[in-house]
Protein backbone atom coordinates (compact mmCIF):
# COMPACT_ATOMS: atom_id res chain seq x y z
CA UNK A 1 0.00 0.00 0.00
CA UNK A 2 2.89 2.30 0.54
CA UNK A 3 4.15 2.29 -2.88
CA UNK A 4 0.50 2.42 -4.25
CA UNK A 5 0.51 5.88 -2.07
CA UNK A 6 3.16 7.26 -4.88
CA UNK A 7 0.59 7.19 -7.85
CA UNK A 8 -3.31 8.59 -8.62
CA UNK A 9 -5.79 6.46 -8.89
CA UNK A 10 -5.75 6.59 -12.88
CA UNK A 11 -2.30 5.78 -12.85
CA UNK A 12 -3.52 2.34 -10.62
CA UNK A 13 -6.26 1.96 -12.63
CA UNK A 14 -3.65 2.08 -15.79
CA UNK A 15 -1.56 -0.78 -14.20
CA UNK A 16 -4.47 -2.46 -13.26
CA UNK A 17 -5.55 -2.79 -16.76
CA UNK A 18 -2.12 -3.35 -18.53
CA UNK A 19 -1.77 -6.40 -15.85
CA UNK A 20 -5.05 -7.47 -17.47
CA UNK A 21 -4.65 -7.06 -21.19
CA UNK A 22 -0.76 -9.14 -20.26
CA UNK A 23 -2.45 -11.61 -18.77
CA UNK A 24 -4.78 -11.74 -21.62
CA UNK A 25 -1.85 -11.84 -24.17
CA UNK A 26 -0.41 -14.71 -22.37
CA UNK A 27 -3.35 -17.01 -22.47
CA UNK A 28 -3.86 -16.26 -25.88
CA UNK A 29 -0.38 -17.06 -27.03
CA UNK A 30 2.49 -17.98 -24.97
CA UNK A 31 5.56 -15.21 -25.81
CA UNK A 32 8.13 -12.87 -24.07
CA UNK A 33 5.73 -9.89 -24.48
CA UNK A 34 7.60 -8.02 -21.68
CA UNK A 35 10.65 -8.68 -23.30
CA UNK A 36 9.92 -7.56 -26.79
CA UNK A 37 8.05 -4.32 -25.74
CA UNK A 38 11.55 -3.93 -23.05
CA UNK A 39 13.84 -4.30 -26.22
CA UNK A 40 11.50 -2.63 -28.56
CA UNK A 41 11.92 0.31 -26.62
CA UNK A 42 15.61 0.58 -26.23
CA UNK A 43 15.39 0.13 -22.36
CA UNK A 44 18.05 -2.64 -22.19
CA UNK A 45 21.76 -2.00 -21.93
CA UNK A 46 24.06 -2.71 -24.62
CA UNK A 47 26.53 -1.65 -22.27
CA UNK A 48 25.88 -4.24 -19.69
CA UNK A 49 25.51 -6.81 -22.63
CA UNK A 50 21.80 -7.25 -22.21
CA UNK A 51 20.30 -8.28 -25.07
CA UNK A 52 17.23 -10.44 -25.00
CA UNK A 53 17.00 -13.60 -27.02
CA UNK A 54 13.84 -13.09 -29.83
CA UNK A 55 11.28 -15.40 -28.47
CA UNK A 56 11.41 -17.15 -31.98
CA UNK A 57 14.65 -17.92 -30.89
CA UNK A 58 13.58 -18.85 -27.78
CA UNK A 59 10.72 -21.55 -28.89
CA UNK A 60 13.50 -23.18 -31.74
CA UNK A 61 15.92 -23.90 -28.60
CA UNK A 62 13.42 -25.29 -26.45
CA UNK A 63 11.91 -27.37 -29.61
CA UNK A 64 15.43 -28.55 -29.88
CA UNK A 65 16.53 -28.90 -26.43
CA UNK A 66 13.52 -30.58 -24.47
CA UNK A 67 13.49 -34.20 -25.51
CA UNK A 68 9.78 -35.04 -25.19
CA UNK A 69 10.52 -38.67 -25.79
CA UNK A 70 12.95 -38.70 -22.66
CA UNK A 71 10.44 -36.68 -20.05
CA UNK A 72 9.50 -38.88 -17.08
CA UNK A 73 5.87 -39.38 -17.18
CA UNK A 74 5.34 -39.02 -13.89
CA UNK A 75 7.64 -36.91 -11.24
CA UNK A 76 9.10 -33.08 -11.53
CA UNK A 77 10.76 -31.85 -14.21
CA UNK A 78 13.59 -29.14 -13.23
CA UNK A 79 14.69 -26.16 -15.78
CA UNK A 80 17.49 -23.92 -14.29
CA UNK A 81 17.82 -20.46 -16.49
CA UNK A 82 21.16 -18.45 -15.49
CA UNK A 83 20.46 -15.77 -17.46
CA UNK A 84 16.58 -15.13 -17.72
CA UNK A 85 16.25 -11.60 -18.89
CA UNK A 86 11.94 -11.63 -19.29
CA UNK A 87 11.73 -15.17 -18.81
CA UNK A 88 11.87 -15.80 -22.59
CA UNK A 89 13.74 -19.34 -22.53
CA UNK A 90 11.54 -20.39 -19.63
CA UNK A 91 7.94 -19.14 -21.42
CA UNK A 92 9.13 -21.02 -24.26
CA UNK A 93 9.91 -24.29 -22.45
CA UNK A 94 6.16 -24.22 -20.89
CA UNK A 95 5.09 -23.77 -24.43
CA UNK A 96 6.79 -26.66 -25.79
CA UNK A 97 5.66 -29.19 -22.98
CA UNK A 98 1.90 -27.94 -23.08
CA UNK A 99 1.71 -27.99 -26.82
CA UNK A 100 3.28 -32.03 -25.92
CA UNK A 101 0.60 -32.98 -23.56
CA UNK A 102 2.83 -32.18 -20.18
CA UNK A 103 1.41 -30.18 -17.37
CA UNK A 104 4.08 -27.99 -16.80
CA UNK A 105 1.89 -25.58 -14.41
CA UNK A 106 2.02 -29.01 -11.90
CA UNK A 107 5.36 -30.74 -13.59
CA UNK A 108 7.84 -28.22 -14.27
CA UNK A 109 10.07 -26.44 -11.47
CA UNK A 110 12.19 -23.22 -12.40
CA UNK A 111 14.94 -21.47 -10.50
CA UNK A 112 15.39 -18.44 -12.67
CA UNK A 113 18.03 -15.64 -11.99
CA UNK A 114 19.20 -12.88 -13.70
CA UNK A 115 21.32 -9.80 -12.70
CA UNK A 116 18.90 -7.05 -13.57
CA UNK A 117 16.09 -6.48 -11.41
CA UNK A 118 13.89 -5.56 -13.97
CA UNK A 119 14.21 -8.51 -15.71
CA UNK A 120 14.11 -10.37 -12.60
CA UNK A 121 10.10 -8.65 -11.93
CA UNK A 122 9.46 -9.36 -15.94
CA UNK A 123 10.48 -13.07 -15.29
CA UNK A 124 8.53 -13.11 -12.40
CA UNK A 125 5.63 -11.40 -13.24
CA UNK A 126 5.02 -13.62 -16.48
CA UNK A 127 5.90 -16.59 -15.02
CA UNK A 128 3.18 -16.08 -12.16
CA UNK A 129 0.74 -15.06 -15.05
CA UNK A 130 1.74 -18.55 -17.03
CA UNK A 131 1.13 -20.56 -13.85
CA UNK A 132 4.68 -21.62 -13.67
CA UNK A 133 6.28 -22.95 -10.51
CA UNK A 134 9.57 -20.90 -10.37
CA UNK A 135 11.97 -19.20 -7.56
CA UNK A 136 13.20 -15.96 -9.54
CA UNK A 137 16.61 -14.99 -8.20
CA UNK A 138 18.31 -11.82 -8.56
CA UNK A 139 22.17 -12.02 -8.54
CA UNK A 140 25.18 -13.23 -10.81
CA UNK A 141 24.56 -16.77 -11.80
CA UNK A 142 28.24 -17.80 -11.66
CA UNK A 143 29.55 -15.83 -8.75
CA UNK A 144 26.51 -16.78 -6.12
CA UNK A 145 23.98 -19.04 -7.88
CA UNK A 146 21.06 -19.64 -6.12
CA UNK A 147 21.14 -22.05 -2.80
CA UNK A 148 18.42 -22.64 0.21
CA UNK A 149 20.85 -20.20 1.43
CA UNK A 150 20.09 -17.18 -0.45
CA UNK A 151 19.44 -14.01 0.61
CA UNK A 152 15.36 -13.74 1.26
CA UNK A 153 15.04 -10.30 -0.34
CA UNK A 154 16.77 -11.28 -3.45
CA UNK A 155 14.40 -14.26 -4.33
CA UNK A 156 10.54 -14.26 -5.46
CA UNK A 157 8.58 -16.79 -5.35
CA UNK A 158 5.33 -17.69 -8.05
CA UNK A 159 2.04 -18.09 -6.80
CA UNK A 160 2.51 -21.89 -8.36
CA UNK A 161 5.41 -22.15 -6.69
CA UNK A 162 4.10 -21.28 -3.38
CA UNK A 163 0.94 -23.87 -4.07
CA UNK A 164 -1.35 -21.38 -5.48
CA UNK A 165 -2.58 -21.22 -9.19
CA UNK A 166 -4.16 -18.22 -10.44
Amino acid sequence: MDLAKRYTEKELETFAQMFVWLGDVLTESMSDVLGEIYMETDMGSKYTGQFFTPFHVSELCARMGVDIGNLPEIGRIRLHEPSCGGGGMVIAACKVLHEAGFDYQRRLEVVAQDLDWKGVYMTYLQLSLIGCRAIVVQGDTLASPYTEKTQADRIMRTPAMMGVLI
